[in-house]
């Protein structure tokens, strides 16, 4: 029997009941929207939107390694976004330092065989094909310079950062019922604006980009995938085509992004 979607609702007289989603509904859900065996994902996510789960975060996170089969990699942000940035690298322990960016990425970072990067602000938890390979090096000091590098920690989004990583080896970015503003991929396209200018005029300062004008852009002119994700509104793109794509945007107007 087909899943219903997010729209379809179990009546019981007056009273709709959502329905529960089960391991092989979310795993249809993804494979519906483009997730295929073999992909590299880096995932934003909001785990309430996916409503009623059986099984919880556990199943969630077992669909994607469905979907994704043995030779796939998922990734999830494990970041350290405490207001006062020095109390981050102060409290900073890469095995024990909650993830502050939602309960599945903490949920995540926490199972056996998923291992994370030993970056005080912005560390990267990974899971699957070549899952340590991956989020070991960033502590390197290799490429480009952003505002959250400091030592002993290396360029946070450095050419052996997991981000960076994901970006060259062609993954694509799954979106779980969030919307641009948790895009943290933007951050990649500022720091790229921004190395670009430093070579002009090395005084030049960092620019925050809107999220929200950006997303709005790549929404109407991307390569986005738009579906249904249990009971979230949810997203899957290349990740090289949207910061390529929003790199030149942004460069050829802007006054239209930066704050």
């Amino acid at each position: 029997m087909r899943m219903g979607t997010v729209s379809e609702l179990t009546s019981t007289g007056d009273d709709p009941v959502p329905r529960t989603h089960t391991l092989e509904s979310l795993v249809r859900d993804l494979r519906a929207l483009g997730v295929e065996p073999g992909d590299t994902l880096f995932v934003h996510s909001s785990f309430k939107s996916l409503g009623t789960v059986e099984g919880g975060a556990q199943t969630v996170v077992s669909a994607l390694e469905n979907a994704t089969g043995p030779g796939g990699l998922i990734l999830m942000p494990s970041f350290n976004l405490l207001a006062d940035n020095r109390l981050r690298a102060e409290t900073w322990d890469p095995n024990t330092t909650p993830s502050t960016v939602g309960w599945l990425t903490e949920f995540f970072r926490t199972l056996p065989g998923t291992f994370r990067s030993d970056h005080y602000s912005h560390s990267v938890a990974a899971r699957g094909r070549n899952a340590r390979a991956c989020v070991d090096g960033h502590r390197d000091r290799i490429g480009r310079s952003s505002p959250w590098d400091r030592d002993p920690w290396g360029k946070t989004y450095g050419d052996n950062s997991p981000m960076v990583r994901a970006y060259a080896a062609g993954g694509k970015a799954l979106m779980l019922g969030v919307t641009y503003e948790t895009s943290t991929y933007i951050h990649l396209v500022e720091v790229i604006c921004w190395n670009r200018r430093l070579v002009c005029s090395p005084d030049a300062n960092y620019m925050w980009i809107d999220r929200t004008k950006l997303g709005a852009f790549w929404e109407a002119n991307g390569h986005v995938r738009r579906g249904p994700v249990g009971d979230s509104e949810s997203r899957l793109f290349p990740i090289r085509t949207y910061v390529d794509t929003l790199v030149k945007e942004v460069e050829g107007r802007p006054e239209a992004y930066f704050k």
